[in-house]
């Protein structure tokens, strides 16, 4: 039971600021014990996302509600996914093959094509939840937090980890059998809540199915442009095309219920 609080505990200090107690005996492999808890610590972030909009909501506009929730999660997570974005945006718009694409990723420069993605994908986020009711959002955070996270595991389930050149930093590589399962458990638990809450306050069937294909769809099929096109230049992933697939697949969520809100 230790060891897997230990792993909790990794996951949380390696995707957010939350302070975690120091383990002597750390292992770079201990981070695939971790992975079965990343969507969970996307639940813990969507929380804290959800949270600070719902409260700042009181105060401001609906627009400052969300810059704040926002910034909030930018600020837990030290832009570690944005971060993800912006490198693999640079790697692949600036690179011709797979060695000159590793080696753009590993520049610490923002070049062009990452503020390009950066700046598209923070107002594309900014202006879909804007579109959204204001009671519909701390769900939609959580879940989409949630969600993405899991799209992530997906990809480490799928594809093999690429190895830079030099010294890269600990990162889970791999996931397989019971914890592949927990992972699930952790990523749709939001997304099962929220379809049993419309269950339980007699929303009709056709429309919680079609709140199920607006969000789970585009997630899917973003997830397989994603992945096809890692593997294609990269044939495998690396830290930052997570985070990527990540940013990607949160997008892609919050398309999803905008469109389907936009039915009701």
């Amino acid at each position: 039971m230790f060891k897997q609080y230990k792993y909790f505990l990794l996951a949380v200090g390696f995707f957010t600021r939350i302070p975690v107690p120091n383990f002597a005996d750390f292992k770079d492999s201990d981070l695939n014990h971790s992975a079965k808890y990343f969507p969970l610590i996307g639940v813990i972030i969507g929380t804290v996302a959800a949270l600070s909009f719902y409260f700042s909501d009181f105060i401001f506009p609906q627009t400052i509600a969300i810059i704040i929730s926002m910034a909030t999660t930018i600020y837990l997570t030290g832009a570690f996914h944005e971060d993800g974005l912006a490198d693999s945006a640079d790697g692949l718009g600036g690179g011709w093959d797979k060695e000159r694409i590793l080696t753009i990723m590993q520049d610490s420069r923002l070049g062009t094509y990452g503020a390009a993605a950066l700046f598209l994908m923070l107002f594309a986020k900014f202006q879909t939840l804007n579109a959204l009711q204001d009671f519909m959002i701390p769900a939609v955070l959580i879940c989409a937090h949630a969600l993405s996270r899991l799209s992530a595991v997906w990809i480490m389930y799928t594809l093999s980890y690429v190895k830079f050149s030099g010294k890269a930093k600990p990162l889970a590589t791999e996931i397989k059998g019971v914890d592949f399962v927990l992972a699930h458990i952790f990523g749709l638990l939001p997304i099962i809540a929220v379809i049993s809450f419309m269950a339980v306050n007699n929303y009709a069937f056709t429309s919680i199915a079609a709140l199920i294909l607006s969000t789970l769809l585009p997630v899917l099929f973003s997830w397989i442009w994603w992945r096809n096109k890692i593997k294609y230049w990269l044939n495998g992933y690396t830290g930052d095309t997570l985070g990527a697939m990540q940013q990607i697949t949160e997008l892609a969520f919050y398309l999803g219920v905008l469109a389907w809100s936009m039915q009701l």
